[in-house]
């Protein structure tokens, strides 16, 4: 998977198209990412021990990987990435701009 945990995305399909937002967790099993702010969905809690009101709030909901893309830090554009090995480390590295991002 290209993004990691943290990375800034901006996503470029579906109903948030062109928002922004960071990387708060990877589902690599299923190819999908959670965005922070992106692809609010109201959830419906029962009543519980811990939460004795119950009702209704909003969480995120995971977004396919193939829907958002890297924002390379050089430059806050939009960027595919790729991959090399350098001094025996594989690195990420931005197509738009050709410079490492982590």
């Amino acid at each position: 998977m290209f993004v990691k945990t943290g990375d800034k995305v901006r996503v470029i399909a579906g109903k948030d198209k062109g928002k922004e937002g960071t990387v708060k967790k990877t589902i690599a099993s299923k190819d999908r990412v959670i965005v922070e702010g992106i692809n609010m969905v109201k959830k419906h809690n029962k009543a519980s021990q811990s939460n004795p009101q119950g009702g209704i709030v909003d969480t995120e909901a995971p977004i396919h990987v193939s829907n958002v893309m890297l924002i390379d830090p050089s430059n806050n554009e939009p960027t595919r990435v790729g991959f090399r090995v350098e001094d025996g480390k594989k690195i990420r590295f931005s197509k738009k701009s050709d410079k490492a991002i982590d």
